[in-house]
């Protein structure tokens, strides 16, 4: 850690320097965790609880900006200043306003939602902040007693050293694993006005879900994941693609490594699993797809895999000769490599969060967590999970006019026997 006369400033964490090289003229990484309390919010009590919670998170309530061989992020002097919700979720983050804060804070009616640039931090530690910034809004509004449990942080000391390392570096594995892969389907459609993006959300119950996992003795992730791959195969078997030139389907899979280490960084510390099928040797049926999924998952999701995928990044920052390359070039390559090994990977990133646990108390004040993943760079849609209070929610946002890719997953969950109620924002 480094401070400054003023300000705590951090170097990017391994897996965030890739987010400001990547960014277009039309996409940042950005995310959102949202939650709907039982009575509309005051505005000025939000503000002031972020005011309240913001020493706590200095790697949270941060500004971006890069010196000559790397960006870093920096505390900001004052508060995010909390903002009615703009027209869509996770609107694009122009530079000139990451430089400011790298952090949104948002309200309408009885919602607050935080937007996090994907540099700070990952959803595991973005839950965090949003748990912590929720339970002292409503100890400000209501004069309740939250306790310290399950995710909610005393904001009366400060941050601990070890919510602000880089876990990659100190985790990371000493023999790297391979980047080559192939080019994964990708839908294609209409591209959409940039001033609107269609979110869809299906509402499905956790216990229907969890009978149907329980059948196939899977977990709910893999079981999701392999919906996703039948609906994806289902396109590309309507685009009448030639069998011998289809591609595979592969469902990018965030993995939160704080399940393998000790870690309890609250920056970014994820890696992913990549399950896929070989469309190009014919139709799988759902069971096939399930079988592989749970089998290719189980084999990738292991310490030791992790620590190698890890190597393979940490490698390249710890490379004396980079170190000293000036960023426009560093950009230049990340930008590259990103471009040749990142999204063309995979067909679609799907996150699950899990699900959300609170102290009691605060639960009689929330409704509900939603739980939104823009689209990459290049991938039409984004998919994310977050389930709460026996609720699991399933939330698309796309950048193309058609919801062909929704359609054919919520209609295979419906198919498979599980109830979901559609929400969207469609005007």
């Amino acid at each position: 850690m480094k401070f400054t006369r003023r300000q705590r400033w951090l170097k990017l964490d391994n897996a965030a320097k890739i987010f400001p090289a990547a960014r277009t003229r039309t996409w940042t990484n950005v995310f959102r965790l949202s939650a709907t309390l039982i009575e509309e919010v005051d505005p000025e009590i939000l503000q002031r609880s972020v005011c309240d919670i913001k020493r706590r998170f200095p790697s949270i309530c941060v500004r971006l900006d890069n010196g000559m061989f790397w960006y870093y992020i920096e505390e900001t002097k004052e508060a995010p200043t909390v903002q009615p919700e703009g027209p869509h979720a996770c609107m694009k983050m122009e530079f000139a306003e990451i430089k400011k804060c790298a952090v949104r804070i948002l309200y309408y009616k009885k919602r607050i939602s935080v937007e996090f640039f994907h540099s700070l931090t990952d959803g595991n530690g973005a839950l965090i902040f949003l748990k912590t910034l929720i339970a002292t809004y409503l100890e400000n509004r209501y004069g309740i007693d939250i306790p310290h449990t399950d995710g909610v942080l005393d904001i009366s000391v400060r941050a601990k050293k070890e919510e602000l390392e880089d876990s990659f570096l100190k985790y990371s594995g000493k023999i790297a694993a391979s980047r080559r892969d192939t080019d994964a389907f990708m839908h294609s459609g209409t591209p959409l006005d940039k001033d609107f993006t269609p979110l869809i959300t299906g509402i499905l119950d956790v216990d229907e879900v969890k009978t149907i996992c329980k059948a196939f003795g899977v977990s709910v992730t893999t079981y999701l994941a392999s919906v996703m791959a039948y609906a994806f195969q289902a396109l590309q078997e309507k685009e009448a693609i030639k069998q011998n030139k289809r591609k595979p389907v592969k469902i990018f899979l965030p993995v939160n490594l704080r399940n393998f280490y000790p870690s309890s960084t609250l920056r970014n510390f994820i890696l992913y699993v990549i399950p896929s099928i070989e469309t190009k040797h014919g139709h799988y049926e759902f069971d096939e797809i399930i079988k592989s999924f749970h089998h290719q998952i189980g084999y990738r999701l292991t310490e030791k895999n992790m620590s190698a995928l890890m190597a393979t990044n940490v490698k390249d920052e710890l490379n004396p000769a980079l170190r000293i390359v000036p960023l426009f070039i560093k950009n230049a390559v990340m930008k590259a490599v990103y471009n040749l090994t990142g999204e063309r990977k995979s067909s679609i990133s799907m996150s699950n969060l899990g699900n959300v646990k609170l102290p009691d108390v605060m639960d009689a004040y929330i409704d509900r967590f939603d739980f939104i993943l823009s689209p990459q760079a290049t991938q039409p849609s984004g998919c994310s999970i977050i389930s709460y209070k026996g609720k699991l929610y399933i939330s698309f946002v796309r950048k193309i006019k058609e919801a062909k890719l929704e359609k054919e997953f919520f209609t295979t969950l419906v198919r498979s026997g599980v109830h979901v109620k559609i929400e969207s924002n469609r005007r």
